[in-house]
């Protein structure tokens, strides 16, 4: 093989591997960023801000929602990308923030991206 050859066949491969990897590269965690074992009656939105618990199937994607959204309430798109090499976005409406002002968890479904979509748990930091 020749060395043009080979190089246009390593691109190649490296051209359909990344993509493959990043469809499949879904695994079972649930973790994300957010400290699943705060006290809720300790954690506090309007003081913290709040953030993601569990992202459901997780591979690098994370959320922190600071205490100025929560304060203003105000329906809003966030990324979840963190370190995935791919984003999706999930809104937090205003009924949302209202729920998290009064320490309440809520669960959020992210649009769908590479196949793929996740539910995002939020609780107050």
């Amino acid at each position: 093989m020749k060395r043009k050859e080979f190089i246009q066949k390593s691109i190649g491969a490296v051209l359909v591997a990344v993509p493959t990897y990043s469809m499949v590269s879904c695994s079972k965690d649930d973790s994300a960023n957010g400290d699943p074992d705060l006290d809720p009656e300790q954690s506090d939105c309007l003081a913290n801000g709040a953030d993601a618990k569990s992202i459901s199937s997780n591979h690098g994607h994370t959320l922190v929602v600071s205490k100025a959204d929560i304060d203003a309430g105000a329906d809003k798109a966030y990324s979840i990308q963190g370190t995935s090499g791919h984003d999706h976005e999930i809104i937090i409406t205003a009924a949302n923030f209202a729920d998290l002002k009064n320490k309440q968890s809520l669960v959020v479904e992210s649009t769908t991206g590479a196949s793929h979509r996740h539910d995002v748990t939020i609780s107050c930091a």
